[in-house]
């Protein structure tokens, strides 16, 4: 079920509404009240989860701590299987009905014996936030449309690191191994390089004592990585939120015209219908003679 939400803060259901018991479901499902609701209930969810970690809290209202999770994720529970209910086929083809449907199914993982780590997976729930607030959902789609303009980004970042990993072994492998004796480890202290973490006096100034002009090396590697190649995902992940956006006023642009045109078509209506009365009326009347 994809929905999209308009200027007045209103959702817009795309799939179409349901009738009888079914469509009661779904308008409560998609109503603001409910979706504010699980929204607090996830927010309550993430704070009793952070509370569990303390060993005195615990100790002291570990058994309502426990009530309280089972009863938010009976809450979710009940929440996806109404939603299969009414959606049915087309439950899947929303990726946020998909999302939320792993996220609780992992938390419904028996977490005893070996399984015992999976408790620790229980706090991506809280990651139900991200398809319960609209804004969030936007990012998120912003940034999947950003994918595959990255992909050339990324093959060229992965080029330049490759080419400076192997001139980066030729040049210092010997003197320092630790740090440049092999392709990998020379990419790995290229990324701390690119990071900007401790890669001055951890990395640069060491190998310029036994190096003075190692310098023309990595100042133009952090230029080209650190200060353009970086910049570029922000520009991209920007663009994709800008189009985002302009895509999501276009459709309320369309909305409203469309509810105005059905006004329009509305108001002539009645308007002929009240012709027709009047006309009645006074042929009742005799002020008018039928031909």
């Amino acid at each position: 079920m994809n929905d999209t939400t308009n200027q007045d803060g209103n959702l817009r259901r795309i799939p179409p509404e349901q009738s009888g018991p079914l469509g009661k479901v779904q308008r409560f499902l998609e109503s603001a009240r409910f979706q504010k609701a699980i929204t607090v209930l996830i927010a309550i969810n993430a704070v009793t989860l952070g509370i569990e970690t303390s060993k005195a809290a615990m100790a002291a209202a570990g058994p309502l701590l426990s009530m309280i999770d089972k009863t938010i994720l009976s809450v979710f529970v009940i929440e996806l299987l109404a939603k299969l209910i009414v959606y049915r086929s087309r439950f899947h083809k929303d990726p946020w009905n998909v999302f939320d449907f792993v996220i609780v199914g992992i938390a419904l993982m028996p977490a005893t014996g070996n399984l015992s780590v999976l408790r620790a997976l229980r706090i991506l729930r809280v990651l139900r936030l991200v398809s319960a607030v609209p804004s969030m959902r936007r990012v998120v789609s912003a940034l999947l449309a950003a994918i595959p303009g990255m992909g050339s980004i990324v093959m060229l970042l992965t080029l330049i690191f490759y080419v400076f990993s192997v001139m980066a072994t030729k040049f210092f492998s010997e003197t320092f191994p630790q740090w440049f004796g092999t392709i990998g480890e020379s990419a790995y202290s290229l990324f701390q390089i690119m990071t900007l973490e401790s890669w001055s006096m951890g990395i640069v100034r060491p190998v310029m004592e036994s190096y003075p002009l190692a310098w023309a090396f990595f100042l133009p590697f952090i230029l080209i990585t650190s200060f353009t190649v970086l910049n570029l995902f922000i520009g991209i992940v920007v663009d994709a939120m800008q189009r985002q956006h302009d895509m999501e006023d276009a459709e309320d642009i369309a909305a409203e015209h469309a509810m105005a045109e059905e006004g329009q078509a509305d108001r002539r209506a009645i308007l002929v219908e009240l012709k027709a009365m009047r006309l009645e009326i006074a042929e009742l009347k005799g002020l008018v003679r039928p031909d």
